[in-house]
């Protein structure tokens, strides 16, 4: 995951001298850009550095005929992949119970395989970084916000 501070502190002087109105429209296109962009990685499975998923390990048993879907494909939707714009901050945040389960593959953490019930094993799940910004996002918010600059949206 690529660290903004950089970034912040180069824009930062530069989004101050614009009005509350205009800064709140440019923090709406990156937050609106960054969902965007974060939902065709995920759904391309891949991490911010651009390694693959470690990929699911292998069931036992498989129903006859099952669907097969991708890791993370209803959470690239915008019910669960959530934007949120002030005229300071641009947001992206995962909502709902499904939080939990992004939480647990962002970090790589131990959790139940089914939090459900009492009994169900542990089991430490690979991390596959769910959000993240790459070399690409870093460009496009540089360019987002020196539009909104020079042009005024």
């Amino acid at each position: 995951m690529s660290d903004l501070s950089a970034l912040s502190t180069w824009l930062g002087p530069l989004l101050a001298g614009l009005s509350a109105p205009r800064q709140r429209a440019a923090m709406v296109e990156v937050s609106t850009y960054l969902r965007r962009s974060q939902a065709e990685r995920i759904g391309a499975q891949l991490n911010p550095d651009g390694t693959a998923y470690e990929p699911r390990k292998p069931r036992l048993r498989r129903k006859k005929g099952a669907i097969r879907r991708k890791m993370f494909e209803k959470l690239r939707t915008a019910k669960y992949l959530r934007k949120a714009a002030t005229a300071t901050t641009a947001t992206i945040t995962i909502g709902g119970r499904t939080a939990r389960i992004a939480r647990v593959h962002q970090y790589g953490l131990r959790d139940k395989v089914d939090w459900r019930r009492p009994a169900s094993p542990e089991v430490r799940y690979p991390r596959r970084e769910l959000l993240g910004f790459t070399a690409a996002d870093e460009a496009a918010i540089t360019d987002i916000v020196l539009r909104h600059i020079t042009v005024g949206g």
